[in-house]
């Protein structure tokens, strides 16, 4: 793991040179767990207890947060601890074992394919024919390419990753292990006798810069394509149907679902475990929180929660008075009581 000294950690953040410049670096930790050779951050008042007892040599601090007068620590204020710590794990992160240049010797890549100069392609990777692979694309052992795939430049696949027929990935994505492209969309029909399967013709088309995570499942369109906007984020075990169309700069997280024919504008937020309904549309900058079920469409920046999903406030409220509910029973009953008493006293 590479080292920094705290002047040099300052210049990639610019920010001044702080005291004792020279101090060594050797990673980022947590404010309790940090050593006296590890940076560490703090952004929000919620941590200053463990601002007050950390070792670290250093502490990253948003400018919002209010210090104690008297602390003692070495402080950086930076705009965003998050944003800051982001940036310096880019120095310490350890390098991403990769496959060397050029192609594995078990590596099969089919007479009609074409690779491009710089790519990595590592053992047991298989490339099927009129694929085409573009510059300094990383395959990891196992991947499987069907055929007639276009893979953009500087692409990198991890172990395990399946990309079926006639799939195009833009430039700079990003696909962890044991993620699946292209699987037909779950489509059948029902004819009186049995369920009969609906032939998926479509194809996916991921935008530049997306990251897809572990164990991912994005299904080919029936016909025309599901769709992947640039720089959107998928975490690990998301399922998304046939013929969506996701926007740019979206962000889904671990176990949400969406079926077929969903839309979801620029920027929209799902949160873990939600669930979207077929032919569903999701408007610009919404977000839907977590364990949530839309059966409707939601409105360009709104915020939606619950099951069925609901304008977040009104889904509060309705908790709210959920959990008043055994109360009001019990009143309930009790003027039921009194109301057959006074019944029978007429």
């Amino acid at each position: 793991m590479r080292s920094l000294t705290l002047s040099q950690i300052a210049t990639l953040l610019n920010l001044p040179a702080p005291g004792d410049g020279n101090r060594p670096v050797s990673g980022i930790s947590t404010l309790a767990e940090a050593s006296e050779r590890e940076l560490s951050f703090l952004g929000s008042e919620k941590y200053l207890d463990d601002f007050a007892t950390t070792k670290a040599a250093a502490v990253l601090v948003q400018k919002r947060v209010k210090l104690p007068a008297d602390h003692k620590k070495l402080v950086l204020f930076v705009d965003d601890a998050d944003l800051a710590v982001a940036k310096l794990l880019e120095h310490f992160a350890p390098p991403v074992p990769r496959p060397p240049l050029g192609r594995d010797h078990s590596a099969f890549i089919a007479p009609g394919a074409s690779i491009s100069e710089g790519a990595r392609i590592g053992p047991n990777v298989f490339v099927g024919d009129d694929s085409r692979i573009g510059k300094n694309v990383v395959l990891h052992a196992g991947v499987y390419v069907g055929c007639d795939v276009t893979i953009g430049d500087d692409c990198e696949l991890f172990p395990g990753v399946v990309i079926r027929e006639r799939i195009t990935l833009g430039s700079r994505v990003i696909i962890h292990a044991g993620s699946i492209l292209g699987t037909d969309g779950f489509g059948y029909r029902w004819d009186g006798k049995q369920h009969v399967k609906i032939p998926q013709i479509g194809t996916v088309i991921v935008g530049d810069d997306v990251e897809i995570g572990s164990c991912v499942c994005i299904d080919r369109a029936k016909f025309s394509a599901t769709r992947i906007g640039r720089g959107t984020k998928i975490d690990n075990l998301v399922q998304i149907g046939h013929n969506v169309v996701v926007g740019p700069h979206c962000i889904i997280v671990g176990q949400a679902g969406l079926a077929g024919s969903v839309t979801l504008g620029s920027g929209v937020v799902l949160g873990g475990q939600s669930a979207i309904r077929d032919h569903v549309r999701i408007g610009d900058q919404s977000a839907v929180a977590a364990c949530s079920g839309v059966a409707e469409d939601v409105d360009p920046k709104t915020i939606v929660s619950g099951l069925p999903a609901l304008p977040h406030r009104q889904s509060l409220r309705e908790q709210a008075a959920l959990r008043r509910l055994p109360d009001l029973v019990v009143q309930v009953r009790k003027l039921q009581e009194q109301l057959d008493e006074l019944r029978k006293t007429k």
